[in-house]
């Protein structure tokens, strides 16, 4: 900020939820003129200026969606000087006439949000954003301020290079979310999976990613069926039933969204309580960039994988359909190590900073399964070799299923036409479950032990190190959940009346909380604004813990400054009065407790 109130070009890779909005926010309150953000999403503008009026800046957008009539005012207040802030898209700037309009006013920073989008080397490329290497030009005195949440290294790169920002003041903040809870689970039945998932978090908000269309519908119509209020998101849906659907999510009108990483920036939701992923991602860069969008009010989130190998033959067919080599093997190289993240039994966290070039100095998280000890390699030579001797007397030439059907002597047709109920391998492991052969398998795929090849119908066979693993020359190890995952705490966990964990100060009421939502959304639906920009999850666990009952009180609580103090403060602190008397809690200093 102090480099973009001194009028230099500035350049800051931080975390989802780590601020960056702050950073051209703030200067612009400060800064006679306008600042004027280049936004990806025009679905993303409205929640936007939402949030900053709230805080009593003055801002508009300006975008394809709104009327003739729209556009004229926002074009007055622009005139006019009456605005802080203006949201346009990269496309708009393109429009004729547009940059002309800019030229005319006092313009006192331009601010690239989602940068990552003009590098080629991102996992979410944008040609649009390309004719921003011009602004240097066009704008030769204002400062130019670039933001992302994912850029490795040489994604950093390629963003300075085609911006062409001029001596920029570069930020590399960490990119340690520490209230997200990283898990990876063997994804066995995914829709059983998921159900269950969403069940012991009822009434919490949380995507759960899809990898096609068709997934995002039947994920949905199941979730519906037996009771999880879910709306589904992607491109092939019209654009007034997307957007309709990401309003009543914004909205808390349902629980669960179910998306393709077409929702992925399309979402400013603050308090999302869980982020799913139960296919697997491409790329570490869009797995990080998802996840983020848990927890952006600093409370409790969980992030959970369903990782299974099955999903990889889906994501190399996507991969395929790209027509330039480099981007292709590129594309590849991404996949290897997004499977490598659910394999490798390190700290989930450390392992994510590292591919940004980020060392996490802990040894332990706290924060990932592997860290709590709910996933632990257990030695499983003796089933590896098992399936191995199977894949090779079959002789290289069948699938997993057939090779699981081997192993566990299933009485198949098959079995019978080829003969291979009288292999020594036949039913020597009927005594465990095709889930957890399963799972043997995919290890060994993921661990370089055996490989899957590229046909339509793909076959098994054994590496050069699988051979030492099968002939008694190395080891093998796979990793095991070794007890369920932890609810999450972030939200109305502790039943009524109880105490729930949060990651952002100490216990709070969860039943208070849960009375403060319903007023949340009440004023929220009265505003017509989405309840996350009234308050925060965060902020409401802030109230439920210190229990203000004056304005002066509730101007200490996180979130809540002068302009929402003034807007939403009476409510609240009355309707914290009203349980107060019904429940005779004070507190926690009146009751001698320390803060």
């Amino acid at each position: 900020m102090r480099a973009i109130l001194g009028g230099q070009d500035v350049f800051a890779v931080m975390p989802t939820g780590g601020g960056k909005s702050l950073c051209y926010i703030l200067p612009a309150h400060l800064m006679p003129g306008v600042c004027v953000v280049v936004s990806p999403l025009i679905s993303l503008m409205k929640d936007q200026v939402d949030s900053a009026r709230s805080f009593g800046l003055r801002a508009a957008y300006w975008n394809s969606s709104q009327t003739a009539a729209e556009r004229r005012r926002v074009a007055l207040a622009l005139e006019h000087g009456e605005l802080d802030l203006l949201y346009v898209s990269p496309e708009r700037l393109g429009v004729e006439g547009f940059i002309e309009r800019l030229l005319s006013v006092r313009v006192c920073l331009i601010a690239i949000d989602e940068a990552h989008c003009i590098s080629e080397w991102g996992h979410d490329f944008r040609p649009d954003y390309l004719q921003l290497s011009t602004l240097v030009d066009q704008f030769p005195h204002v400062p130019i301020a670039a933001f992302t949440a994912t850029a490795t290294l040489r994604v950093q790169r390629d963003i300075l290079d085609r911006l062409r920002l001029r001596s920029p003041h570069v930020v590399r903040a960490s990119f340690d979310r520490p209230n997200l809870f990283y898990q990876v689970e063997p994804k066995t039945d995914d829709f059983q999976q998921l159900l269950e998932f969403a069940r012991s978090r009822s009434g919490q908000a949380g995507i759960i990613y899809r990898s096609t269309r068709k997934n995002v519908d039947e994920t949905a119509e199941f979730l519906n069926e037996r009771g999880i209020k879910t709306l589904g998101y992607h491109a092939g849906m019209d654009a007034g039933t997307r957007q309709a659907n990401q309003e009543a999510f914004n909205r808390d009108e349902v629980d669960v969204m179910v998306a393709t990483i077409a929702f992925g920036m399309g979402i400013d939701k603050s308090n999302v309580r869980f982020v799913v992923h139960a296919d697997l991602p491409r790329n570490i860069e869009g797995y990080y960039q998802e996840t983020g969008r848990g927890g952006r009010d600093g409370a409790l989130s969980h992030c959970l994988l369903l990782f299974g190998m099955g999903d990889v033959p889906t994501q190399r067919f996507f991969i395929n359909q790209m027509t330039d080599d480099r981007e292709r093997t590129l594309a590849s190289e991404k996949l290897s190590q997004m499977i490598g993240f659910g394999q490798v039994y390190r700290c989930r966290r450390s392992q994510l900073l590292a591919y940004f070039g980020e060392r996490y100095e802990r040894d332990n998280c706290g924060a990932c399964d592997v860290c709590l000890g709910q996933a632990q390699p257990v030695d499983a030579t003796v089933d590896a070799q098992k399936l191995m001797s199977a894949i090779v007397r079959t002789g290289e030439r069948f699938g997993i299923n057939h090779v699981i059907e081997v192993v566990t002597g299933a009485q198949t047709e098959r079995i019978r036409q080829y003969g291979h109920d009288q292999l020594k391998t036949y039913g020597v492991g009927k005594e465990k479950s095709r889930p957890h052969w399963r799972q043997v398998v995919e290890n060994l795929l993921g661990q370089g032990l055996v490989v899957q090849s590229d046909s339509q119908y793909p076959t098994l066979g054994l590496t050069d190190k699988g051979r030492d693993v099968l002939f008694g020359r190395s080891r093998f190890s796979m990793l095991k959940a070794m007890q369920k995952r932890p609810s999450s705490g972030g939200g109305a966990g502790g039943g009524a009346g109880g105490r729930a964990a949060s990651v952002s100060g100490g216990p709070f009421d969860a039943e208070l909380f849960e009375r403060l939502r319903a007023l949340r959304r009440r004023v929220a639906k009265r505003e017509n604004l989405p309840p996350f920009i009234v308050f925060s999850d965060r902020t409401l666990e802030d109230m439920a813990r210190r229990l203000p009952t004056t304005l002066a009180a509730m101007s200490h609580v996180h979130g809540v400054g002068d302009t929402k103090l003034a807007l939403y403060g009476q409510e609240f602190t009355e309707e914290i009065a009203i349980w107060q008397a019904a429940t005779g809690k004070s507190p926690p200093l009146a009751r001698g407790g320390a803060e």
